[in-house]
Order: C-alpha cells, then structure tokens, then sequence
C-alpha cells in the first residue's frame, strides 16, 4: 500500500498561499453580492418598489465596477473569476432590469413587450460572449483595451432604466408608456450589440497635479448622490450617453494613427528589400 505523504510547506510559504486564496476569494464574493444585488431587485420589482430595485442595479453596478479592479490590484485574476463576472452581468444588468421594466411599463404592450425584453437579454448575453472572445485575443494593440465593442452591459442596464428613474423623480405617467420604453429598450439592446466603441475606463489614471480636482469631485457627487439621488443618477445616465460619439471619434483616431504606423514601417521594410 502506497502512503501519501504531505508536501510540508515553510511558515512564509503558508502566509503566501493564504493571501493568494484571499486575492482571489475577495473579487468573487464581491461578484457575488453583485448577483444578490440584481435578483433581489427583482423581488422588490414584483411588489412595485420600483425606487429600491433602482438602488440594488446602482448597488450591482458599483460592486462590478470593484470586483475587476480589486482582482487586477491584487493580482486575484482567474479565468473562472472572469467567467463568473460574465453569468452574473447577464443576470444583475440583463434579466434583472428589463424584468422592472417589463413589470411596470412594457406589460401593457403584450406579445411585443415581451419579445423586445426577450430581445434586451439576448443582446445582453450576445454582448458578453462576445467580450469573453475579444478578451482572450492578445494580437490586438494595446491601446485598444481603452474601448469596448458595443455599450458594455452594465451601462445598458443602467441606461433601460433612465424612463423609471426620470418617473420617479417627476411622476410623469407617460414617461412609463409602452410608446416610449419599447422602442427606448430596443435602442439599448441594439447598442450593446452594435460594432461601435464606447469608453471602458478600465485604464483610467488620475495624473498627481489632479487627485484634489478628482477627490472633490467625488466628493460632489456623492452629496448628489445622497441629496438628489434620481436627478444625479439621469445626469450620469445622460452623460455617459453623450459620451459615446466622442468614443467613436477618439477610436477612429487613434485606429488611422495606427494603420499610419504601419503602412510607414510597412514602406520601409520594402524598400529595405528593394535595397538589399
């Protein structure tokens, strides 16, 4: 009978292995607070308390903001921690936001609201597998990873949401009419899956001479947030709209230096040729 002995690791050896679970176990817990977040949204959705719903999607969209960073900085990234942020995408920004919208708004369309919030979750889905494939290609310039292909699902999420919120804020019942969220909810889904660039911030850097600028803006909108919470989270919604046709700009920019690049160094290896 063979005996299996224990590899006997050294005092420094086990303090390693531990931090590396806890690298790695605290991107996913909070991946996993973000999947309450979006069903519970849900069950509050079911009983029309549309103001909380709102708050649990913000809620899931700030944790899945966390989780990537804190898995970059401490060095927690897992391909099973990269697949795991995508299933709960699809279900916190997905499922869970055209169901409230499904619930007080796109009901009263029958048939066709229903089948334009089946479309909103496919698109959703059709978006992140997408991402999954372009994010395993290292062939791409690096530059690139500045970009999204398509409106990333979280903002999506957010952005089928704006028609609820503003009703909120104003009480307007025609902000909550089938007239005006279906074919608002069929532009969203239609945007994620669109090949156009839209800003991923995931490279974001603040330059030294600006945290102060940075830290009092954050302080701002957080007094904003708590002070008037339905009007700053439009604002936010509204700028990171306007923000994409400078995306498409900044992209196609940047694209034609590139291919500048290439051609000239492309040039001269020929005439190197040429040359030899």
């Amino acid at each position: 009978m063979v005996r299996r002995t224990r590899k006997k690791f050294s005092q420094t050896e086990r303090r390693k292995l531990r931090r590396d679970r806890l690298n790695r176990l605290l991107p996913n817990a909070l991946t996993m607070l973000g999947l309450c977040c979006g069903l519970t949204a849900i069950r509050y959705g079911l009983d029309e308390r549309w103001q909380l719903s709102v708050v649990l999607i913000a809620a899931a969209a700030v944790l899945d903001g966390l989780d990537g960073r804190m898995a970059r900085l401490m060095g927690g990234q897992t391909e099973l921690g990269g697949q795991l942020d995508s299933l709960v995408d699809a279900v916190s920004f997905g499922v869970a936001p055209i169901m409230i919208i499904f619930l007080c708004s796109l009901t009263n369309a029958g048939g066709v609201g229903w089948a334009i919030s089946v479309l909103f979750v496919v698109c959703c889905v059709l978006r992140l597998a997408r991402f999954n494939i372009a994010s395993s290609d290292t062939n791409l310039p690096q530059w690139t990873s500045n970009y999204f292909t398509g409106v990333p699902s979280p903002a999506a999420g957010g952005m089928v949401l704006l028609p609820l919120v503003l009703h909120i804020e104003t009480n307007w019942n025609f902000l909550l009419s089938a007239w005006l969220t279906l074919p608002w909810t069929l532009l969203i889904a239609c945007l994620m899956i669109a090949p156009i660039p839209t800003h991923s911030f995931k490279r974001f850097r603040v330059p030294r001479k600006l945290v102060v600028v940075y830290m009092a803006g954050i302080a701002l909108l957080a007094a904003a947030m708590i002070t008037e919470p339905w009007l700053t989270y439009s604002a936010v919604i509204v700028l990171y709209s306007a923000s994409i046709p400078f995306a498409i700009h900044s992209y196609n920019k940047k694209n034609n230096e590139e291919a500048l690049r290439s051609s000239g160094a492309s040039d001269v290896a020929e005439n190197h040729d040429f040359e030899n």
